[in-house]
């Protein structure tokens, strides 16, 4: 394992256990380093650190360990079983009800560059950075010790992920095991997981709580789930006893997984209609008064660049919606852009209700569930914001 030596001063931010080191920080390396590597990291005057992967980029390592420790085998099923352990803290992990849920969460499961989510005894593992994807095979290996006989396959999707210059030639495929059974159950609901042809690892575990709220607010209302996607909002607003609901994508795909989920869930039920139409477009042309509307946009932001033009983004589409609706609406929204701050969104959705000239009350702040943790040390990992206002 190579060494790497920081400039002088560039280890504060190690010493407060945040895992990344970033290339301005790097004085030298003893020796040549391929993409993915373990490297251990030194301060100028040659203490140990970390140990973490290299890769080329801002982030020239992502730490994995603050021990001068092996990675090896032992490392890997300690770590998937801490994380297994919070899932089962939490509740999740032995629940009938909730066969879905993220079990490895990159940073803030002290992993950074994985996600694993299983979905029933399949479990669908995404790599972000170089290094993880050389150690696919041993993390398979640690995921079939700690989960034992719960999981019968486990399926690498990462040709999206990784970067391209790279050069992987990366295709995704089983790494144990197989499977055609794609359906998952969250909250007692089941759910089509698309995880060959889906984004991200085929469904959108974060919002299984804030689904659960839409739920609580449904009955009796007229329900827009924008950006539906495979329409887990749509499906739990049924269940809440909306009056109607209706889901728009632009996606033709997607349109026909979220009614493949509403069959699955509540066959031939005539209260559901699904949309292949642009967002916006969809709004300006409505005649129907939706007093619930779902904003759960892609997102818009996936780096500091786009930040400017995603606030607009944000504040055009929440004032669209929020001049259609009728007077006690609600309006669920959502940024899932790490690269936008919680007070930035947040502004943005005030800014378009002065744009839609509404009066609005705040009922709830949302964020990612407890199966997505955020890293203490490393603030960046929490993504997910949300807001509930009710439109008067």
């Amino acid at each position: 394992m190579k060494n790497l030596y920081l400039n002088k001063g560039k280890d504060e931010s190690l010493r407060r256990y945040h895992p990344w080191v970033f290339s301005g920080a790097v004085n030298h390396i003893d020796g040549k380093l391929q993409e993915g590597d373990l490297v251990r990291v030194l301060t100028h005057d040659s203490s140990f650190i970390a140990i973490g992967h290299w890769q080329i980029g801002s982030i020239a390592v992502r730490v994995l360990t603050f021990e001068d420790e092996p990675i090896d085998r032992r490392f890997w099923v300690q770590r998937i079983q801490a994380a297994f352990d919070v899932r089962k803290t939490i509740g999740l992990a032995d629940n009938p009800e909730n066969t879905t849920f993220r079990l490895i969460h990159g940073e803030g499961d002290n992993l950074p560059g994985l996600v694993v989510d299983l979905y029933g005894q399949t479990a669908v593992m995404q790599a972000h950075s170089v290094g993880m994807h050389v150690c696919r095979n041993e993390i398979a290996e640690a995921l079939r010790e700690v989960l034992g006989e719960r999981l019968n396959s486990i399926y690498y999707k990462s040709e999206t992920t990784l970067p391209f210059k790279a050069e992987l030639g990366q295709e995704n495929g089983f790494l144990f095991g197989s499977t055609t059974d794609n359906i998952a159950m969250e909250n007692g609901l089941r759910f089509h997981i698309d995880w060959l042809r889906g984004q991200k690892t085929g469904f959108f575990v974060d919002q299984r709580d804030n689904r659960a709220l839409v739920e609580q607010y449904s009955k009796g209302r007229k329900v827009l789930n924008m950006f539906c996607y495979t329409g887990g909002f749509s499906v739990y607003a049924m269940r809440g006893g909306a009056r109607l609901v209706h889901s728009v994508d632009s996606s033709q795909k997607a349109i026909d997984l979220v009614n493949a989920n509403i069959q699955l869930n509540f066959p031939d039920d005539a209260r559901h209609q699904a949309y292949a139409e642009d967002a916006f477009k969809y709004l300006d042309t409505m005649t129907e008064a939706y007093d619930l509307v779902i904003l759960d946009t892609p997102a818009f932001a996936k780096h500091r660049d786009a930040v400017r033009h995603a606030i607009k983004g944000y504040t055009k589409l929440n004032a669209r919606a929020m001049e259609k609706m009728p007077a006690g609406s609600l309006l669920f929204t959502f940024s899932c852009s790490q690269a936008i701050s919680k007070e930035q969104f947040r502004m943005a959705v005030f800014t378009a209700a002065t744009l839609a000239r509404r009066k609005v009350r705040l009922l709830h702040q949302l964020h990612q569930p407890a199966d997505h943790p955020v890293n203490i040390y490393h603030p960046e990992g929490e993504y997910l914001k949300g807001l509930v206002l009710y439109v008067e």
